[in-house]
């Protein structure tokens, strides 16, 4: 008797357990069912854009460099300073040269010597002429090698303070160890400090730079775009910059130039491309800001859209959309839908879908399997 007693609580401890237990889990899927996420369609604009980097740059940049070798003597600028086309920048002491400083004054030598010889033979001559001996047409060949031993003996004087100085009395204006800006605008860098050593721009030498000018009232964005998305640009299209240094502000600019030949890029083929900034309320923009370009490449006002974590798709190849469209309480139909332009985060949708409806939101299935290779 005492074992049927015990054999009948075990059962019945068994079945109670059974019943609390699916009553928990009905209870546990109700509530799943009643707190599952619905949302519905809205009007809204979506535009597509792209964000291009780059930089912040003057359209007209030049770089100053001396035309003969030697030691910058004086600085007359420094940054930020405005100059106009002309103006002094800085001016070069020549060192010269110990072969090319013995040349010109062997050349002054030769040329006195010369002139000395000229002088001479054309005083003999004209006492000749003067005793009516020779005639004036041989007295005008003489004169005329006096002159010409002149001219050469002041050009090779002209050329050794030329060697020695840089400059000469008869073209002080125009002497090249003087540095002038070559168009208007401000110094945006001195490279180089007073005593420093510069080297001419020659033909095998770009030559040391002295300073850079700049016209900070024209500025420039510049920056490269993807290959997938350069098809759709045109010229004269809105951009919209930020500037990193500038959060506050945003610039609008217009699409000047986008390269006719890509570059490659770690295996990415990208374009140049250069917009010119607006800069209407007359914030001063530093050259070489770091900056980010919005490139509006599609846009739609006032369309029916969703939000794209909603979309499904068949996993055949149509690869068809659809959405779960909520008919009754917690009871879901599946209904393919026609979509058009999305900005990442919404879709339009152009077919199947209104406002009144009421879209389930696919729970995202964390579950990751684990392969063995």
């Amino acid at each position: 008797m005492k074992r049927k007693l015990k054999i009948i609580l075990i059962i019945s401890s068994i079945i109670f357990t059974v019943v609390i237990t699916f009553s928990f889990l009905a209870s546990n899927s109700n509530e799943t069912l009643n707190t599952q996420e619905l949302i519905s369609p809205s009007i809204n604009d979506i535009v597509k854009k792209t964000v291009v980097t780059g930089s912040i740059c003057p359209r007209k940049e030049v770089l100053l460099k001396p035309q003969v070798s030697g030691i910058v003597e004086k600085l007359f600028v420094t940054s930020g300073m405005q100059v106009k086309q002309g103006d002094l920048i800085a001016q070069v002491k020549i060192i010269p040269s110990i072969q090319n400083l013995a040349n010109a004054e062997n050349r002054v030598k030769a040329a006195e010597i010369n002139f000395e010889t000229a002088q001479q033979e054309f005083d003999r001559q004209k006492s000749l002429f003067d005793k009516q001996i020779i005639p004036k047409s041989e007295l005008i060949t003489f004169e005329n090698k006096f002159k010409s031993a002149g001219l050469e003996l002041n050009t090779a004087k002209e050329q050794l303070q030329i060697v020695q100085k840089g400059i000469s009395s008869a073209l002080n204006a125009a002497s090249n160890t003087f540095i002038k800006a070559t168009i208007s605008g401000m110094i945006t860098d001195v490279m180089v400090k007073e005593g420093s050593h510069v080297i001419e721009s020659n033909t095998f030498n770009d030559g040391t730079s002295i300073a850079s000018i700049a016209n900070m009232d024209d500025m420039v964005f510049e920056g490269k775009i993807d290959e997938s998305e350069v098809a759709v640009l045109k010229e004269n299209m809105n951009l919209i910059i930020t500037i990193g240094a500038i959060n506050k502000l945003k610039f609008l600019a217009k699409l000047e130039y986008v390269a006719p030949k890509g570059s490659n890029e770690n295996g990415a083929i990208y374009f140049f491309l250069r917009a010119k900034i607006e800069n209407k309320n007359g914030q001063f923009i530093r050259a070489g800001y770091s900056a980010n370009a919005d490139i509006i490449l599609e846009k739609k006002k006032q369309v029916l859209a969703i939000n794209e974590r909603v979309l499904q798709f068949e996993k055949d190849k149509t690869d068809k959309a659809f959405v779960e469209v909520e008919t009754k309480p917690n009871t879901f139909e599946k209904r393919f839908i026609t979509t058009g332009l999305s900005d990442g985060i919404n879709i339009e949708v152009v077919k199947n879908l209104t406002l009144k409806d009421k879209v389930k939101v696919p729970k995202i299935n964390l579950n990751i399997e684990e392969k063995t290779f």
